[in-house]
């Protein structure tokens, strides 16, 4: 059996949107499926990671095509000095970010490489015509990925899986977008499209899957998981000697728990100890927003570290005290699971969620007992377990690792799920 990918992320991507479908590659061979990449040609990551590409199966057939992407032309006509803010949403926009966003949301539907859709569907028609493949698979973002998909399906009748690493009208940034009336009818119009047309749906959570669960033909949950790298076990890295608790990825204006700050300053004010004890750490790129909030705090031990090889940021996973993991502070925040989470869990720390009481997150950490999620205006809890956690810190000289049981979320395992749908699909 052969399917093909099309991925806007593959290595040498870095960040969260390559590693779905590189680890699924990396795995489909041992159940006898023989994965073929689509991705861009020239793309422009945000993140550059080498490491990752020792994932990629020897021997893949890996296509490509060229893409011209409109952001680098937007974004040289702001000030470098002006571009503190991470990411395309700055929560201080300035008139020119506020006349660039609106271009970008309004003009660029779904996104801004929509201009990689005609020439992508070419090249796979002709690619098409001449070898067979048994089942189509696109994953978005960038959402504009499906609608390849779509005019595959539309034009050859091919057999269509659509992955949402995030769904698509309800990801955390669309309720801060400058949309029309008309805009945001058409990002509804291509959604139902897509799900209505694809022969089947893949989801990273249950939440998420509500929501499309009754315009759907076949739709699955598949979440994200953890894999076997190279890096050391959990029972052989040495935790850190202080009290650490450590943030992986991007801290943007959306993802800033403001509360935890004031609470771990509260405690460091308390206890003049705790504030010797404690050590903020950040593994990625922070917003100056959330730098200016925790400086306000006067939390004196803060390492910032940037991004660093998706390996190394797994040992300072294993090596922290305690894990932070926060999802974005949004009307959907409920379908969210970050795929960190995972990676977290292999880790055996125990860990501080901020998000949803009652979402996906917090089901999980609920079944696996790796620790709590609190609500984004949580104090006297969020302040007890913190205590707790530190408590038990003090008391056996550093936290001992947790005893989960997790094999159902290693991506071999959860690769094996993807193939029976996929077969399911295939005979549809």
């Amino acid at each position: 059996m052969k399917v093909l990918i099309v991925t806007y992320y593959w290595p040498p991507a870095g960040g969260p949107g390559v590693q779905r479908w590189l680890k699924f590659v990396k795995y489909l061979r041992i159940f006898n499926v023989e994965p073929i990449v689509f991705t861009a040609e020239n793309p422009s990551y945000p993140i550059i990671d080498v490491s990752l590409e020792k994932d990629v199966p020897e021997g893949i057939e890996v296509l490509k095509c060229p893409i011209i992407e409109p952001n680098g032309i937007l974004s040289k006509l702001k000030k470098e000095d002006t571009q503190k803010s991470m990411g395309f949403l700055n929560p201080n926009p300035t008139f020119l970010d506020k006349i660039l966003m609106y271009i970008r949301a309004n003009y660029f539907i779904p996104d801004a490489r929509k201009f990689w859709i005609q020439p992508s569907v070419k090249k796979l028609k002709k690619y098409l015509a001449e070898n067979k493949v048994d089942v189509l698979i696109t994953t978005g973002p960038p959402y504009s990925v499906h609608l390849i998909g779509l005019k595959l399906k539309q034009q050859l009748g091919v057999k269509w899986i659509a992955d949402f690493r995030d769904p698509w009208t309800s990801v955390d940034y669309f309720h801060l977008l400058p949309l029309t009336k008309a805009s945001l009818k058409k990002h509804y119009k291509l959604e139902e499209t897509v799900v209505k047309e694809a022969d089947g749906v893949l989801m990273v959570s249950n939440h998420a899957k509500k929501k499309y669960e009754a315009k759907a033909k076949n739709i699955t949950v598949i979440t994200n998981g953890f894999d076997e790298d190279g890096t050391k076990r959990s029972n052989e890295v040495k935790v850190d000697e202080k009290f650490t608790i450590t943030h992986i990825g991007m801290m943007n204006s959306e993802r800033n728990p403001k509360k935890l700050w004031k609470v771990l300053s509260e405690i460091s004010k308390e206890n003049k100890q705790f504030a010797d004890d404690l050590v903020l750490k950040f593994i990625g790129k922070i917003d100056d927003t959330v730098a200016d909030e925790i400086n306000n705090c006067n939390i004196k031990n803060v390492q910032n570290i940037s991004y660093v090889p998706h390996p190394v940021a797994k040992q300072y996973q294993q090596e922290s005290q305690v894990l932070l993991i926060v999802v974005n502070d949004y009307p959907s925040a409920k379908e969210m699971i970050p795929g960190k989470t995972f990676e977290y869990l292999q880790a055996k720390r125990p860990i501080i969620g901020i998000g949803p009481e009652d979402g996906d997150l917090s089901g999980i950490m609920a079944e696996i007992g790796a620790g709590k999620v609190f609500s984004y205006d949580s104090h006297e809890d969020l302040k007890k377990y913190i205590l707790e956690l530190y408590d038990r810190y003090k008391a056996t000289n550093g936290i001992p690792n947790l005893a989960n049981t997790i094999e159902h979320y290693h991506r071999k395992n959860l690769t094996g799920k993807l193939v029976t749908f996929i077969k399911q699909i295939s005979k549809s």
